[in-house]
C-alpha cells in the first residue's frame, strides 16, 4: 500500500464523521432510479456471460450496492477507505466480504478480478491523480473484464469542482472521463446520461468499459 495522500485522509475523515447518516440516506438509493438499475443489470449480464470470478465494488461505503450486485448474481465484495463504513457494511450484510483499503493501491494480485464497479467513488479524486486510479483498475481486472463508472456529469461544461457537502467533488465531462479510461487501456462499451431526479442537483453519468 502506498502512503495515503492528503486528500484521501480528508475524504476518509469526512465520511467517518457522517457514516451513520450516510448509511441511512443511501440504504434505498436505487429504488427511485430505474435507469441506474438498468445500467447495473446490463453490467451484471455482461460480467456473468464472461464466466465466474470476483467483482469488487471500490468505495463501497455502507455496502448497499455491493449487496445489489450480489442479488444480480455476481460474486461481489466491497472495499472502502473508511473503517466506519466497512463496520456498517459488515453489520448490514454479514454474508458479504468487506475490506478496508484504498482504490489507488489495492491489496490484490494482477488480473484478479472479473470486474470493478466505481459508483460515485472517484468523484473526490483530484483530476491530476485520477490516471493512477485507472491504472490500478486495469492492473487488477483480468483481460476482457469490465469497469463500470458512476459519476456527476458536467452537462456540456468543463471539469468543475463543487461542494458535495461531505467534501469537495468534481463534475466530469463524460468524453473527458472516457478518454482517461481509454488511455489506461480500457475500451468503451456504452454510456448513459441521466438528468437529475427529484432532490438531485446534477446530471448523472455512467460509463461501461472493457479492459483491453
Amino acid at each position: 500500500m502506498t502512503e495515503t495522500s492528503t486528500h484521501l485522509e480528508a475524504t476518509a475523515s469526512a465520511y467517518a464523521a457522517i457514516a451513520d447518516l450516510y448509511a441511512d440516506l443511501t440504504r434505498n438509493a436505487l429504488d427511485d432510479f430505474p435507469l441506474d438499475r438498468a445500467v447495473l443489470a446490463a453490467f451484471a449480464e455482461l460480467v456473468r456471460a464472461a464466466g465466474p470470478g470476483p467483482v469488487a465494488e471500490l468505495g463501497c461505503g455502507p455496502g448497499y450496492l455491493t449487496a445489489h450486485l450480489r442479488d444480480l448474481g455476481l460474486d461481489a465484495f466491497g472495499v472502502d477507505l473508511t473503517p466506519a463504513m466497512i463496520d456498517l457494511a459488515r453489520a448490514a450484510y454479514p454474508d458479504l466480504r468487506f475490506e478496508v483499503g484504498s482504490m489507488d493501491a489495492l491489496d490484490l494480485a494482477d488480473d484478479t478480478l472479473r470486474a470493478v464497479v466505481s459508483w460515485y467513488s472517484v468523484i473526490h479524486t483530484p483530476p491530476e491523480e485520477l490516471p493512477a486510479y485507472f491504472a490500478e483498475f486495469r492492473r487488477v481486472i483480468a483481460p476482457g473484464g469490465h469497469l463500470l463508472l458512476g459519476f456527476f456529469e458536467a452537462e456540456d461544461g468543463p471539469l468543475t469542482p463543487f461542494d458535495h457537502k461531505v467534501t469537495t467533488a468534481y463534475r466530469w465531462p463524460i468524453d473527458d472521463l472516457a478518454e482517461l479510461a481509454r488511455k489506461a487501456g480500457f475500451t468503451e462499451v456504452g454510456r448513459m446520461l441521466r438528468e437529475p431526479g427529484e432532490g438531485e442537483r446534477f446530471r448523472r453519468g455512467h460509463l461501461l468499459m472493457r479492459q483491453g
